[in-house]
């Protein structure tokens, strides 16, 4: 037994000599570092990995390696079973991670020293699912000089003690815990997967953001949500190898010539930072954001930008070529970029999904000498997504007009295309493609139809009770003209396909012609314009008068020919819609007749006109009350005197929707039904102002009207209102 015990001493003597003494005495050791006296081969296999400079500098290598080989989860993230292996100490590889008394194992390569397991971020070797003790609290939240990592009980035991958590709350977070599996959660992420109820905040959840937010506040770091369209991906993704920003769960979201802003939710974990300063020769801002988001962006970012640099590479550089020389030559190379390079094929597939995420309308795609340019518009404003090399920007519109049906080989001349994809729901979304050649290359502009934005209820679309009263009005009547006007954009065609949806039932027969089809629906017939073979509006209407239908929808009244067809269809008992680019609903009538429709006629088939614009709704999240200026509010609602109401509120702008204020859009409708007093203004030389002033007194509401109402129940702002709707109605 003696000579087992001495030569135990020996062994340990070789590895840690302070655990030598405590060997025999039956204590528990403290884990100490291998001494300078101790053999070379010893030093070297006990030191630790994250203090090899020559792996740390081969991860910070941009590019190093395979991400997708690298992308393990990071198994020191606290939170686990009890039946299941426990996370070794960071620190020192050495380590068996067994529970040391009170201290944990915080060691660096020169000595390993012990401190309070019961402050924040400390990484215990103790297994995280040990009860919490009763009364401990949090003993430091500054940063320390050593890595941190968060516990699950520490965090639990600094929400109760703020108040948002209850001791209930706690148990049954551990409880859960120990029966989970063994699934690497960030301890804010399981604890926001509880659904428990912010006690700081009735009737609401402890969410992940506020719990984020919090543990900013409590490490002194700034919160940032990551909003992915105001970070430059191309810039900051070859900062670091995704194994490095893995392996210390961080992410860069900004640089620029004097400093680079990463973010990470483990604050408290600061290994990282010297080794990037030195490699970058650029100061480091932290900041903490959401584990999940960081988690997501992260792939997202490096798998986009190892697909642009596969396809960068696999093309041949362009020649630096004048403005002119490139126009000439559009179409005419004859190496044609690969579009269904598996590089390409992911740039498309995750632009388009990202278009989803981020509820774009419209996907620009616009070439230049250099570097080609994508952006998306939403809620009616454009956003830049990233650049990509020129040839790739060639390369992603010939994969795009391959999937559109659109001649590849043909650059000089404008197309048109559609294609037909799925969301990250499974819900199926239509794209509408259209090139144009340009100085550098095709430009392509993809328009999204989607069916939640297309079919939306009347609520939905912004319509008042007495609006949509005066609407239905007019399409329950069983034959007439209903023209809805506006400029593009303005939500003509979500009026009309929400309206049709409604319409058609099993008892009646509803085709339309259109220019393009916007969004296929199965509930009625749909026919589209194709000009290479005649098939105008005109043609159209003539063709489906003979299909027996009893409502039309025509897509535009452009000429006169359009428009007699239209008169004649409501004349032989149909119900016809259509529309027509005017400023208000009284210069629809105006229109008709420019296009040279007798004036009985548009007396006898007109049933109504509505004039809409679409104005941007303030975002719930930010918006604050203001007190309007009695004289600002006058210029809106000029020539009718109305209070100033005390219910408007103003744009901040915050992170959910991007610092803009706004999020979302609505309708304001201006609807002027043909009254019997109406029609006896309309002849051939019309007086819109007369016109004008009698839909007014019948109960018609102006634009700017309309938008006021919108002002007064805090929806929009007076800005927005006077920036879509025209002056003209001033008069």
């Amino acid at each position: 037994m003696v000579i087992q015990q001495r030569a135990l001493l020996r062994a340990l003597s070789d590895c840690c000599p302070s655990r030598a003494g405590v060997a025999l005495s039956g204590a528990q050791p403290v884990c100490d570092a291998v001494p300078d006296s101790a053999p070379a081969h010893r030093r070297a296999a006990a030191k630790p990995a994250d203090h090899r400079p020559a792996r740390r500098q081969a991860e910070l290598a941009p590019g190093a390696g395979d991400w997708r080989k690298n992308a393990q989860p990071d198994r020191r993230l606290l939170g686990g079973s009890r039946t299941h292996r426990r996370p070794r100490c960071p620190a020192n590889p050495r380590c068996p991670g067994r529970r040391l008394n009170q201290f944990a194992c915080s060691g660096n390569s020169r000595s390993h020293r012990t401190s309070n397991a019961v402050t924040l971020g400390v990484y215990s070797c103790s297994s995280p699912n040990d009860e919490l003790p009763q009364g401990a609290r949090m003993a430091a939240l500054a940063p320390s000089s050593q890595d941190r990592w968060l516990d699950l009980n520490d965090v639990l035991r600094e929400l109760v003690t703020e108040g948002y958590l209850s001791q209930d709350d706690t148990e049954t977070a551990l409880t859960q815990r120990r029966s989970a599996v063994n699934i690497p959660l960030h301890p804010l992420e399981f604890l926001a997967s509880q659904q428990f109820d912010d006690l700081k905040r009735p009737g609401k959840k402890l969410d992940l953001e506020t719990l984020t937010a919090w543990l900013a506040k409590a490490s002194g770091q700034p919160y940032m949500r990551i909003d992915p369209l105001k970070i430059n991906v191309a810039a900051v993704t070859p900062l670091m190898s995704y194994a490095f920003a893995q392996r210390h769960k961080i992410l860069a979201v900004a640089v620029d010539r004097e400093s680079v802003t990463i973010a990470s939710a483990q604050p408290y974990v600061r290994s990282w930072e010297a080794d990037l300063a030195h490699v970058l020769k650029l100061q480091i801002k932290r900041v903490v954001a959401n584990p999940t988001d960081i988690q997501r962006m992260a792939m997202e970012f490096f798998r986009l930008a190892k697909s642009v640099s596969g396809a960068n590479a696999s093309e041949q550089k362009m020649s630096n070529m004048g403005n002119f020389e490139q126009l000439l030559k559009l179409g005419a190379s004859d190496q044609e970029p690969d579009a269904n390079d598996a590089h390409i094929v992911n740039i498309v597939d995750w632009l388009f999904q990202y278009a989803f995420q981020q509820r774009a309308s419209d996907i620009h795609i616009e070439p230049r000498r250099e570097q080609g340019t994508v952006r998306f518009r939403i809620d009616g404003v454009l956003h830049n997504v990233y650049q990509f090399p020129a040839q790739v920007i060639m390369a992603i519109v010939s994969r795009l007009k391959s999937l559109g049906r659109m001649n590849v080989a043909e650059k000089r001349k404008p197309q048109d295309g559609r294609v037909k994809t799925t969301t990250p729901e499974n819900r199926e979304v239509e794209l509408r493609l259209s090139t144009l050649p340009t100085a550098f290359g095709e430009k392509m502009v993809m328009r999204i139809f989607d069916p939640e934005v297309l079919l939306k209820d009347f609520d939905q679309l912004g319509f008042s009770s007495d609006d949509l009263r005066r609407w239905q009005e007019m399409t329950r009547q069983p034959n007439g003209i209903i023209l809805v006007t506006g400029p593009t954009g303005s939500g003509k065609t979500t009026t009309l396909y929400t309206t049709l949806k409604k319409l058609a039932t099993s008892e009646v027969n509803l085709c339309t012609i259109e220019d393009p089809i916007e969004m296929v629906e199965p509930a009625f017939n749909q026919m589209q314009v194709q000009h290479n073979i005649d098939l105008s509006f005109a043609a159209g209407v003539r063709a489906l008068m003979r299909q027996d239908p009893d409502i039309i929808m025509i897509g535009e009244i452009r000429d006169l020919e359009t428009a007699e067809m239209a008169i004649q269809a409501a004349l032989t008992g149909h119900l016809v819609l259509s529309t027509l680019h005017t400023n208000d609903a009284p210069s629809a009538i105006s229109r008709m007749l420019e296009l040279g429709v007798p004036h009985y006629l548009l007396k006898a088939t007109i049933l109504g006109v509505m004039a809409q614009r679409l104005v941007r709704t303030l975002c719930p999240h930010c918006k604050a009350p203001i007190n309007l200026n009695e004289t600002d509010w006058q210029t809106l609602t000029r020539p009718w005197q109305a209070p100033v109401p005390p219910g408007a509120h103003q744009a901040v702008g915050c992170v959910e929707c991007r610092d803009t204020g706004y999020r979302g859009r609505a309708g304001v409708y201006e609807i002027m039904v043909m009254s019997d007093n109406i029609k006896a203004l309309i002849s051939a030389d019309l007086d819109l102002t007369a016109m004008r002033r009698q839909a007014f007194k019948e109960g018609t509401r102006s634009l700017r009207l309309s938008g006021a109402q919108k002002v007064s129940a805090g929806l929009t702002t007076l800005e927005e209102v006077l920036r879509v709707t025209p002056q003209s109605e001033q008069r």
